[in-house]
């Protein structure tokens, strides 16, 4: 019998909740598939990998390439690809054409895309056209213009009602699950209770059937900005800049490379 999401929503993954991590490369990806259920391939990789200061300039070819890195390594986790900004909001032909341009260079399991409402429509397109979609409501990253910065969702009762509204529109339309994200904590807790796909939480609730994380805010990597949210396990950039000093002393020291580093005639 085929395990749907709606069974994982009741009992969870073996019981537990979904671990899910947002990783972009392929060593990374070979690290991290065994340990969690979801790979996410983030469009926070312009900020991370790139050193843009948003999600914006991300373009579809980038979170292609580094989707196809993902899955090769990817042998466990299912591994769902954003859709970067610009390349669903026009149209739902646009959306399709996009989502299925992604899912067939990358071989990813699902697209995810930011909206509730007024994205409802593209989402439900894109289901009946074959397509799986993790939805995304509360803080937009690639709406944070519109939205006034980052700020944290559902803290009135009108902005409550808000992310309510998306996430039951975003479930009608047929996602598989939701990223609920920068949303006041018993705001989350109440769709979590209401709604019958899982949901993803990323500085929501507790009661979230699932939590992600950025892996390199994870293992402290990026360290541009640290949000409340997040949780660094632990610091591997001391040791990463151990290895590069030592490596630069002995190459200054003629240490290395050595003799057992070179090749020479049989």
């Amino acid at each position: 019998m085929q395990v749907t999401f709606q069974d994982i929503k009741k009992t969870g993954i073996n019981n537990k909740p979904i671990a899910c991590i947002t990783a972009y490369t392929a060593p990374m990806a070979q690290i991290a598939d065994p340990l969690v259920d979801i790979i996410l391939v983030g469009d926070s990789l312009g900020m991370t990998i790139y050193g843009f200061d948003s999600t914006i300039p991300v373009t579809i070819d980038m979170m292609i390439a580094h989707g196809e890195a993902v899955v090769r390594y990817a042998k466990h986790a299912m591994v769902v690809v954003d859709m970067s900004y610009n390349t669903y909001e026009h149209s739902k032909e646009q959306a399709l054409e996009n989502a299925k341009k992604i899912m067939e260079k990358t071989k990813c399991a699902a697209v995810k895309l930011e909206g509730g409402v007024e994205l409802a429509g593209t989402i439900k397109y894109l289901v009946d056209n074959g397509i799986p979609v993790m939805g995304h409501i509360g803080l937009l990253p690639q709406s944070v213009e519109k939205m006034g910065g980052y700020k944290i969702q559902g803290r009135n009762d009108e902005g409550a009602k808000k992310v309510m509204n998306d996430a039951l529109a975003v479930e009608k339309a047929g996602a598989f699950s939701i990223v609920i994200e920068g949303t006041i904590e018993p705001v989350a807790r109440d769709i979590t209770n209401a709604l019958k796909i899982p949901t993803i939480g990323i500085g929501a609730s507790p009661a979230c059937d699932g939590q992600i994380l950025v892996l390199d805010d994870v293992i402290g990597t990026f360290t541009a900005f640290s949000p409340k949210f997040s949780k660094r396990f632990c610091d591997v950039k001391p040791i990463i800049n151990a290895a590069i000093a030592q490596y630069a002393a002995d190459v200054k020291a003629r240490v290395f490379p050595s003799e057992d580093n070179c090749f020479y005639p049989k």
